[in-house]
């Protein structure tokens, strides 16, 4: 069965909106392009929430030329959304009822593994019912000290046990974690 691998940015404080609006890093430079065109080699579906994709298709659209561009733009995308009726995006599917479902179905079906990038409602119902099987959290070396508790990684009611499987640091103190859901017994 395929894999789906959530790929989330974060502070040191937890916050996970906007990182477009955080104090730049200086870019993830040749070790994390590396990192993100791995990922995306690795897997042959993009899913995503609407906020996501919002952020994502006007920017990665605009790009080509690029091998990371290149390949997100290629991949076939699948944004969960009940009021996105036309993507412009190339190669995007809106799954507009029972998200859960239709993602349970796409990662029965054979391939390779399956990206997700953001982390909202649509991570925390797929952490729910045991459907994501890895996260990568780019911990960036700061804290925002600003945020509500809708900006945070961490919500009441959502939970889940991950061992880590690998870290990655970047020249610039970005850290990738690396964790892999615990399931049944390994949970306890």
């Amino acid at each position: 069965m395929r894999k789906i691998i959530n790929s989330t940015y974060i502070t040191l404080d937890g916050v996970i909106q906007n990182p477009q609006d955080w104090p730049a890093t200086g870019g993830f430079g040749d070790a994390g392009n590396k990192v993100q065109i791995e990922l995306l080699e690795r897997c042959d579906a993009v899913v995503m929430g609407r906020h996501t994709y919002d952020s994502f298709a006007p920017v990665w659209s605009a790009i080509s030329g690029d091998p990371l561009a290149d390949r997100m733009n290629a991949l076939p995308k699948h944004v969960v959304s009940t009021t996105l009726t036309d993507p412009k995006w190339n190669n995007t599917t809106v799954i507009d009822r029972d998200p859960i479902r239709a993602i349970r179905s796409l990662k029965e079906q054979p391939g390779a593994d399956i990206v997700q990038y953001g982390f909202g409602p649509l991570s925390r119902a797929l952490l729910a019912e045991g459907l994501l099987d890895e996260l990568r959290l780019w911990v960036h070396p700061f804290l925002l000290g600003s945020g509500t508790p809708d900006d945070l990684l961490h919500r009441p009611g959502s939970s889940g046990s991950f061992t880590l499987a690998d870290t990655t640091t970047l020249p610039n103190g970005i850290i990738i974690l690396t964790l892999t859901a615990k399931t049944g017994q390994e949970a306890q």
